[in-house]
């Protein structure tokens, strides 16, 4: 990795990280609940970079725009949520399990 993609990827954090500050309180904790069980058990391409979570945040920003409690854009069941999110995609468990079993 090259040392101008290091920046340019610090520089996109911390552009999303102020666009999360700007959200609603409701709707920073619950986003960064949803960052954290992403970091945990989320899918492997989350490290190429911010794109889901951008999409997170970009869809929290027009819940709150429109007025909406964040658990009215989530539902009520905020690990639901998540694991629609990354149904589908491979996820570091789905990695652990593959390697128990060789």
């Amino acid at each position: 990795m090259s040392i101008k993609k290091i920046i340019q990827d610090k520089k996109e954090w911390r552009a999303h990280v102020s666009r999360v500050k700007a959200l609603p309180q409701d709707y920073q904790i619950v986003y960064k609940e949803i960052q954290k069980y992403l970091f945990k058990v989320g899918p492997v391409e989350l490290n190429e970079g911010i794109g889901l979570l951008s999409e997170i945040l970009s869809f929290f920003e027009e819940g709150a725009v429109a007025g909406k409690g964040v658990l009215e854009v989530t539902g009520t069941d905020v690990a639901a949520f998540c694991d629609a999110l990354i149904e589908g995609s491979k996820t570091y468990a789905d990695l652990y399990q593959e390697s128990v079993k060789k």
